[in-house]
């Protein structure tokens, strides 16, 4: 019976350690899965995010680089350049009617007569061909002809320098003519832009013009 007794309690002690030790180690599996499956999630995030992050600030680099070399700034440059340095390509050439200060005065020397005087406008230096100015009267266009017999030389205006032209309206001595207020001045008959004075109420029949001089007093329109 001891026997017996014996044998069935080892062999129930035998089997109740067997039976733990196959629950520890499935315990040991489960744990080491589990920490094995969290290890590597935790390295696929790690490893993905900075990469992302990398390539983003390498493209935004590159973009802000690409900004910096861009043409516009160049072209910005050049252009502030050339709007100091101006254009003064036009100094010192032909004057044109629109580059003169224009004035007129009455004056009753030889029997009386119209001074033209004429100043650069400010910042312009041109010059006065050695030629007659070109006066007109009326709707019709008619030009005063020369009242001297040679032309004069040709005159600088810059800054305080003043020409002057004197215009006698009516050379003739009958009544005829036709009233006019107004005369039209150009520099030689290929200005482009003429200009109209304003001269009073005066009767215009064969008019005469003198060269342009730099003092009034030889600019009187003396009638042969």
């Amino acid at each position: 019976m001891r026997k017996h007794r014996r044998i069935r309690t080892t062999a129930l002690a035998a089997t109740v350690l067997a039976a733990a030790l196959s629950l520890t180690a499935c315990q040991d599996t489960d744990a080491d899965m589990g920490a094995g499956a969290g290890t590597g999630t935790g390295q696929k995030v790690s490893s993905e995010v900075p990469t992302g992050n990398a390539e983003q600030e390498a493209a935004q680099g590159s973009d802000t680089s690409e900004a910096a070399d861009t043409p516009e700034a160049a072209d910005t440059s050049e252009a502030a350049d050339t709007s100091e340095s101006g254009d003064k390509s036009g100094y010192g050439q032909v004057c044109g009617a629109n580059d003169i200060s224009w004035s007129t005065r009455s004056e009753t020397q030889a029997g009386g007569y119209i001074l033209i005087i004429a100043k650069a406008n400010p910042g312009i230096t041109c010059v006065l061909p050695a030629a007659l100015p070109t006066v007109a009267f009326g709707s019709d266009g008619t030009e005063a002809g020369p009242a001297e017999q040679a032309v004069g030389e040709e005159i600088t205006l810059s800054g305080t320098t003043t020409a002057y032209a004197g215009v006698n309206p009516k050379t003739t001595k009958d009544n005829g003519g036709k009233e006019l207020d107004s005369i039209v001045v150009a520099i030689g008959n290929t200005d482009p832009n003429p200009v109209s004075l304003p001269v009073g109420p005066i009767t215009v029949e064969d008019p005469i013009v003198t060269n342009w001089h730099t003092t009034a007093a030889d600019a009187v329109p003396f009638s042969s």
